[in-house]
């Protein structure tokens, strides 16, 4: 190995303040390693995009071009094309959610909602509750507005309502500035937050005057157990993200925003800031892609598929992995959340498992605080089923050195087994 190299930034003194708290993306800068094609990618939560006709998307593309010329090359509303927001319409009534296009806004993916909604909403020191572990992207997003990010810890039901309320009790009423959920296969940790606890949480944003932000990419991706309304559909003061990369093609970069209308007329002024206008193009492929072919039988070819991939990790876990670890078992998504033993940095043991041919992402990416340093998130989306049991089977192998020191410390009572089990 080499010295790295320091670089000498001739800028430095001039930038924002605010930019020392950002963070690179773990997921981001694995891809490097991921793209190998010795090296097992469990890392990235892309979509299978090769299951989505190419051929179909073709000829929704020069559709666009050839009967919409005029419109997908220009420049757009900042709410984005009326016909499109009808077609998210349409889809939110399936879910339970009842919605006028007027309240819809499109987003560049919910990535950009999410960096806007922090704009609208956080001044430095503010808080914001979201569950423990949360979505990287969004810390990522938060991040730059210099926020008191809280985490809740979580069980197999969601996020815990006990301590959200022993939270909001110590903050009281509009301590924070808004609740960040995933309440449908939470991304890193796949569970999904009960129908009682939805109630429950909902409740406590009415009482303690802090508005939810409901993160919902991953809603029609379940392969297993019945349907939870959004929150949306239980309280229309709801902020609601939505998505299309992970139901049709993430390369358009198309996403959906419903709020209060005072809410969204704030962030109709960030957005025109932001980016004037999405892209008219991508939308109206989107539409067309809605309006006239079957992809209600692309998404369900893609669910079946999540859902055998999901089979074949949980199936690999329990063959390969150590007794002493845990996970858990969505029924639906991307992720699979791994714990281990609390001596293990599943950070420093990255390089090791590249070495063996395997990517994941540390745990502690999905905290603002170092915490989650023992647990790792594995991504059972892209992979066939074959290489998923084999990348299983190879950090099994990696962990297997760091565990036999642990066995044998317990073994010669130098510290009690449950010290440091997950």
């Amino acid at each position: 190995m080499g010295t790295a190299r320091v670089v000498f930034d001739k800028w430095e003194g001039r930038y924002a303040q605010r930019m020392d708290d950002v963070r690179s993306s773990a997921v981001r800068d694995l891809f490097g390693a991921a793209s190998r094609p010795d090296v097992i990618s469990l890392s990235g939560g892309m979509p299978e995009v090769s299951r989505v006709p190419t051929h179909t998307v073709a000829d929704v593309a020069h559709w666009a071009v050839a009967h919409k010329g005029a419109v997908a090359l220009q420049y757009g509303s900042s709410e984005g094309r009326r016909e499109l927001r009808d077609v998210i319409v349409e889809l939110m009534a399936e879910t339970g959610v009842r919605l006028k296009a007027d309240e819809v806004v499109v987003t560049a993916g919910a990535q950009q909602a999410l960096d806007l909604i922090a704009k609208i909403f956080l001044d430095p020191g503010d808080v914001v509750i979201a569950e423990g572990p949360t979505y990287l992207g969004a810390l990522q997003a938060f991040s730059a507005y210099q926020p008191d990010v809280r985490c809740i810890p979580m069980d197999d039901d969601g996020m815990r309502m006990d301590l959200l309320e022993a939270e909001l009790e110590r903050l009281g009423p509009r301590g924070a500035k808004f609740i960040y959920t995933i309440p449908n296969f939470q991304n890193p940790a796949g569970v999904t937050l009960s129908a009682e606890r939805r109630r429950r949480l909902l409740e406590l944003s009415r009482e303690y005057d802090i508005p939810v932000v409901e993160d919902d990419p991953y809603g029609r991706l379940r392969f297993e157990g019945g349907h939870i309304k959004p929150l949306r559909a239980l309280d229309p003061e709801v902020i609601y993200l939505g998505t299309f990369s992970k139901v049709f093609a993430p390369g358009l970069r198309l996403g959906w925003i419903t709020a209060p209308k005072p809410v969204l007329a704030k962030f109709i002024l960030a957005k025109q800031a932001a980016d004037l206008c999405g892209s008219a193009f991508a939308q109206v492929t989107a539409e067309r892609y809605f309006a006239a072919t079957r992809w209600r039988r692309v998404l369900q070819s893609l669910t079946k598929t999540y859902g055998e991939r999901r089979d074949a990790m949980l199936s690999a876990l329990e063959e390969h992995f150590p007794p002493e670890a845990r996970w858990t078992h969505p029924e639906g998504g991307f992720f699979v959340w791994v714990e281990l033993p609390s001596f293990l940095d599943t950070g420093a043991m990255l390089a090791e498992a590249v070495e063996c041919g395997v990517t994941y992402v540390p745990g502690d990416s999905f905290y603002p605080d170092g915490r989650g340093r023992n647990c790792m998130r594995l991504a059972f989306c892209y992979a066939e089923p074959e290489r998923i049991e084999e990348g299983i089977r190879r950090l099994a192998e990696a962990l297997d050195d760091r565990l036999h020191l642990y066995r044998a410390f317990i073994a010669a009572g130098a510290i009690p087994a449950e010290e440091g089990a997950a």
